[in-house]
C-alpha cells in the first residue's frame, strides 16, 4: 500500500514538472518563455492577445525584472489602434507581434555583467524604453530595462501604485519642474522650458487624470495655487489632493471664468487647447501635452502667450528623486482600477470609457 502511494505521488510529481517545463520552454526554439500580452494587428481592445511569448534575454547594460504590475497610458491604445489620431506618414512601422506597454514595478530578476547599483531581489520601477514603439513591452511576466530608466522603488507604496506612476509623473514633472533630457524636441524647435511656480496660479486642464491629479499635486508642492478642471463627481478628491479650486467643466466651462493664470498644463490637449488663451495673462504659459492640432499660434503671440510641448522620456534619475516624494506621501498615486494580465482587453475597455480617475494597472500573478 505504501508503494502504491509513493509511486502515485511520484508520478503526479513528475507530471507537475513537465507541465511546468512545457510552460516555461518553446520546444521548437528552446527558449525561454513567459505570458504576455501581444499585438498581431491593429485593432480596437478584442485585438490583444493573453499567450505565451518569448521571454526577453538580457543585453549589455540591462536588468530583467519579473514584473508584478504594469501601468496603463494613453500610448498604449494609441498604438493598438494603429496611431489613427497620426497623420499616415508621421505613424511608425511596427513589426508585429509586439508587447505593448511602459511602465513597470517588479523585482530584480537578474542582472548584466556590467550593471552596478541593484541587486537581484531588489524592487524596483520604471518607463521602460519610451519613446520606441515595439520596443518597451512591459505587459509581460518579464521585462528587460536598460539600467538607465531603472530605479528603486518607494518602499513606502504598493507595487500596483508604483507601476501606475512612471509615465503620467515623469511627464507631469518635465511639463512643470525639469526636463531632465537634452533629446530633441520632436514637437517644436526651441527646447521645452518649465517656469518656476511658486506664487504662481496655474490651472490643470484634466486635473482626476493620470497625468492631471499628479500635476496638481507637483505645482502644490512648489507653492503654487492650483485651479483644478474636471467634471464635478472628482471635486471632493481633487480638493484632498490639495485644489484651491475645482471648476467643474460640464456646468461651467473655465475659459469664461478664469483669467490671469500664469500656467495653463492642458493634458488633454488637442484643437481646442487654444481655448485656455484667454485665461491667460500677459506673460504666460500654455502647456498642452497632447498639442497636436493647436491651430491658434498667431493668437497666442498676441496675447503674449508662449506655448511649449515636450515629449515624455525615461530617467531612472528623475524617478530615483521622485520616489522620495512617493515615499513620503507628498505625491499620492491614485488608481482608478486595477485588472490582471490576463485581461487587459477588459482595462482598455475601461479605459475607453473615459472619465478615469488616477491610473488603471494589470497585476501579474
Amino acid at each position: 500500500m505504501l508503494q502504491v502511494i509513493v509511486v502515485t505521488q511520484l508520478n503526479i510529481y513528475k507530471k507537475n514538472i513537465m507541465e511546468r517545463l512545457k510552460n516555461e520552454y518553446d520546444q521548437v526554439n528552446g527558449k525561454l518563455l513567459m505570458k504576455a500580452v501581444r499585438l498581431h494587428e491593429f485593432g480596437g481592445p478584442e485585438v490583444l492577445r493573453y499567450e505565451d511569448a518569448p521571454r526577453p534575454e538580457l543585453g549589455p547594460g540591462e536588468v530583467l525584472v519579473r514584473v508584478h504590475a504594469v501601468g496603463l497610458n494613453p500610448p498604449d491604445w494609441y498604438l493598438r489602434d494603429g496611431f489613427k489620431s497620426l497623420p499616415p506618414e508621421w505613424r511608425p512601422q511596427v513589426p508585429f507581434p509586439i508587447i505593448l506597454g511602459t511602465d513597470i514595478s517588479g523585482v530584480v530578476e537578474a542582472i548584466a555583467d556590467d550593471v552596478q547599483g541593484f541587486a537581484i531581489g531588489d524592487e524596483v520601477y520604471s518607463m521602460v524604453r519610451f519613446f520606441s514603439v515595439g520596443e518597451s513591452k512591459a505587459y509581460a511576466e518579464y521585462v528587460s530595462v536598460p539600467v538607465s530608466e531603472l530605479a528603486l522603488k518607494p518602499a513606502g507604496i504598493d507595487h500596483i501604485q508604483a507601476a501606475a506612476a512612471p509615465m503620467s509623473l515623469l511627464t507631469a514633472w518635465q511639463y512643470l519642474v525639469d526636463v531632465g533630457h537634452n533629446q530633441p524636441n520632436p514637437l517644436q524647435q526651441n527646447k521645452h522650458q518649465p517656469v518656476p511656480l511658486e506664487g504662481k496660479k496655474v490651472l490643470v486642464n484634466g486635473a482626476a487624470g493620470g497625468v492631471g491629479h499628479l500635476a496638481l499635486q507637483i505645482a502644490k508642492l512648489k507653492g503654487a495655487y492650483v485651479i483644478a478642471v474636471a467634471s464635478g463627481k472628482h471635486k471632493q478628491l481633487l480638493h484632498e489632493l490639495g485644489a484651491n479650486e475645482v471648476i467643474d467643466y460640464t456646468e461651467t466651462a473655465p475659459e469664461d471664468v478664469v483669467r490671469d493664470v500664469d500656467v495653463v498644463l492642458d493634458t488633454v490637449g488637442g484643437p481646442t487647447t487654444g481655448r485656455f488663451l484667454r485665461t491667460l495673462k500677459r506673460g504666460g504659459v500654455l502647456f498642452p501635452v497632447y498639442p497636436l492640432g493647436f491651430s491658434d499660434a498667431a493668437e497666442a503671440e498676441k496675447a503674449g502667450v508662449t506655448v511649449s510641448a515636450t515629449q515624455v522620456r525615461s530617467s531612472g534619475a528623475q524617478l530615483t528623486e521622485l520616489a522620495n516624494l512617493l515615499n513620503d506621501g507628498k505625491i499620492r498615486v491614485v488608481i482608478d482600477s486595477t485588472y490582471p494580465l490576463s485581461d487587459a482587453r477588459k482595462a482598455h475597455e475601461r479605459a475607453a470609457q473615459g472619465h478615469i480617475q488616477g491610473k488603471i494597472v494589470l497585476t501579474v500573478v
